[in-house]
């Protein structure tokens, strides 16, 4: 058979010839061109279709980020049928938000941009130290995503359009005109009322404690006549600014570092181009490149025909659609700003110079120069205060570490007084009076540290009085002290508060003698309600969500008359109700450092003992109603004293029936206003 093929070569060719070429014209081209057609459209939206290739790439790019977050993740998971379809899924649904952010016309806005940008962590952490932001890393985050950062921009334009067409869907509502009116008629209800009020102020005459009455009240409430530690402390502090005051630098190498700089000290020259970019990322295939830098190279033509056309090309052929709209702008910008390749070209062109075919990562770029900002070199005069300062914190950068080994060591080998490392250092010493064991509430700088305090009231620092070590309260400051005096913790001796003590005694009875007396009538008024001797209708009552409000009309009334006349009685129990929540959220919570912020010491002990008795234990109060009455303010030459009465239901566990609590507050704030009302003591009524 074979000798036949081999002596009959020609007419074998001519035979195979016409069997192939047939075969190869009916079905090889047709199978060629479906080769081609790897961008036919799997879905479409708003008319617009979207490719194989498109959701090759969308499928790519999400698997990438799944595999950023998760480096453990089966590479079979993302490549399953069921993956590919949800890239799919999320494609046309962002297709979709967009088509609906156009249609709405949402645009975003330079200064939305702006502020979301800024907002945005992964921004954020691009920021250098002195909050400028790190071009270089921007330019390579945007690179990642295969975009300048123009281009990233835009793409994250069109993700805030997209947000705000989800978010006017998701923050929509519709309510029944059945259900709106049924709440909007709860809401503005409206009753008429008469209030018979039972004051204990009007009780107080009534009132004549014996000796043994206050010492027994005394006795039983000795925590709310207690003087906590106290000291009395000098201090100083090195830091960065103390070294730097403490440098001096001669006239003439101001001078001279400004010669040397004076250049880079008036600013950096600035560049105003425009470009044409044909998009060819760096990873992409070799032809894709060379095409599109032959396009690049068409488009140079073009426009060395016609010079003042660049606008138009760049509108109608430029693939950077954050500045192809512009007609190529790319505004002013300094160096450090675009990729190398570009800048270079840039920084070597005259104004009104259009580039050769220029090649970045990001494709292949025409660049024309449109205008060029020198800066305005200033004067030393100008300039002089801020070099001396540079040079200043130049300078004790350096010399910090050699000075605080001289603070650590002076402090700790004359520790019977600052004043040797104050005087070798000139160094202020500061004293504070009256100074307690843990921060108070709005507490800053040096006498906010927790460790700082610790060593202060450590027992070498009271009982030798010797200083401090030098304790590091920030990055690059240290600090020490030395006790000048210590008053420890301790209960005031009766004859010393015995007034205070009258006056509550007196107000606690008083207030006991209103609530019978109300209790009474009430009895009485319920069985019999035509004797009820009630004042007249004084104000309507609103009933928000069903929750009954006070009286507009009803001024706040104290309950015993001694609040001077200037104290703001209405402001002060809108607040005392607030903190009266607040401190059974934090209670609940267990966030003692809640509870520290509006509490004396002591009070703050006992509240976090009882949380630690709890041992965890779950606990959800429920405040159904309160109220508030102010008894009393008392100044003493110290502080103010004020007492609040509290009453209304709670519930003390979730589910639980609510019951009915009655309660006074005392709280104290320091006369030279160092920190605001704290809780010092709550006295059960009932």
């Amino acid at each position: 058979m074979f000798d036949i093929v081999r002596k009959h070569t020609k007419i074998m060719m001519t035979l195979m010839f016409l069997l192939i070429i047939p075969s190869f014209v009916m079905f090889g081209i047709d199978g060629y061109n479906r080769m081609r057609q790897s961008d036919q459209a799997v879905a479409r939206v708003g008319g617009h279709d979207i490719t194989q290739t498109q959701w090759d790439a969308a499928h790519k790019a999400q698997a990438d980020r799944l595999r950023a977050s998760m480096p453990n993740i089966d590479a079979k998971l993302l490549d399953s049928p069921e993956a590919r379809y949800a890239s799919l899924e999320q494609l046309v649904r962002e297709r979709v938000l967009a088509v609906a952010a156009d249609q709405f016309k949402l645009l975003t806005s330079d200064q939305r941009l702006a502020r979301f940008l800024q907002e945005d962590p992964t921004i954020a952490s691009l920021r250098k130290p002195d909050g400028q932001l790190d071009m270089e890393r921007y330019r390579q985050l945007a690179a990642n995503q295969g975009l300048t950062p123009a281009g990233f921009e835009n793409s994250v334009r069109q993700d805030i359009s997209r947000q705000q067409v989800e978010l006017g869907l998701r923050a929509s509502g519709f309510a029944a005109p059945v259900v709106a009116d049924m709440a909007l008629n709860a809401f503005f209800e409206k009753r008429e009322v008469q209030i018979a009020t039972f004051r204990a102020a009007d009780y107080v005459g009534k009132i004549n404690p014996s000796d043994a009455d206050l010492e027994a009240f005394y006795k039983a409430n000795q925590n709310l006549f207690q003087a906590a530690e106290q000291a009395k402390v000098e201090y100083v502090v090195l830091d960065l600014s103390s070294v730097k005051n403490s440098i001096q630098i001669p006239e003439a190498d101001l001078k001279s570092y400004y010669d040397q700089n004076a250049v880079r000290l008036s600013g950096k020259e600035e560049r105003r181009a425009s470009h044409i970019l044909i998009s060819a990322p760096k990873e992409a295939p070799a032809a894709d490149r060379q095409k599109a830098k032959a396009k690049a190279e068409e488009l140079l033509k073009s426009l060395r025909a016609a010079p003042d056309s660049f606008a138009e090309l760049a509108k109608k052929n430029s693939q950077d659609p954050g500045s192809a709209t512009k007609g190529g702008d790319l505004d002013f910008f300094a160096r450090g700003a675009m990729v190398k390749p570009f800048e270079d070209a840039v920084f070597s062109m005259k104004k009104g110079d259009v580039s050769e075919v220029v090649e970045s990562d990001f494709g292949y770029h025409i660049i024309k120069l449109t205008d060029i900002k020198q800066p305005k070199q200033r004067s030393f005069e100008e300039l002089r205060a801020s070099i001396e300062s540079d040079l200043k914190t130049q300078m004790a950068q350096r010399k910090y570490a050699e000075v605080a080994d001289m603070f650590t060591n002076t402090v700790y080998e004359q520790s019977d007084s600052l004043k040797p490392i104050a005087d070798k250092l000139k160094l202020e010493v500061k004293v504070v009076d009256n100074l307690a064991r843990h921060p108070l509430p709005g507490a800053t700088g040096v006498l906010a540290s927790e460790k700082f305090l610790a060593a202060l009231f450590a027992p070498e620092s009271l009982q030798q009085k010797r200083n401090t070590e030098a304790v590091e309260t920030a990055t690059n400051q240290l600090v020490a002290g030395h006790v000048l005096a210590y008053s420890p913790a301790r209960t005031r001796p009766l004859d010393e508060v015995r007034q205070q003590v009258r006056e509550r005694v007196t107000l606690t009875r008083a207030a006991e003698l209103a609530k019978q007396d109300g209790e009474k009538k009430l009895a009485l008024w319920q069985k019999e309600p035509a004797q009820a001797a009630m004042p007249a209708a004084a104000a309507e009552m609103v009933r928000p969500g069903g929750s009954v409000a006070a009286p507009v009309a009803a001024p706040v009334q104290s309950g015993s008359g001694f609040v001077p006349a200037d104290f703001d009685s209405a402001g002060f129990v809108r607040n005392a109700k607030v903190n009266f929540i607040r401190l059974q959220a934090a209670n609940d919570a267990g966030n003692l450092d809640d509870i520290r912020e509006f509490t004396t010491p002591e009070m703050f002990a006992e509240i976090k003992m009882d949380i630690e008795d709890r041992k965890g234990a779950a606990q959800e109060t429920d405040v159904q109603s309160v109220e508030a009455e102010l008894l009393d303010v008392i100044t003493e030459p110290s502080r103010h004293i004020a007492s609040v009465r509290f009453h209304g239901m709670i519930s003390e566990q979730k589910g639980a029936a609510a019951e009915r609590f009655d309660e006074v507050w005392h709280l104290v704030k320091p006369v030279d206003g160092s920190r605001g009302w704290s809780i010092a003591g709550i006295q059960q009524l009932n």
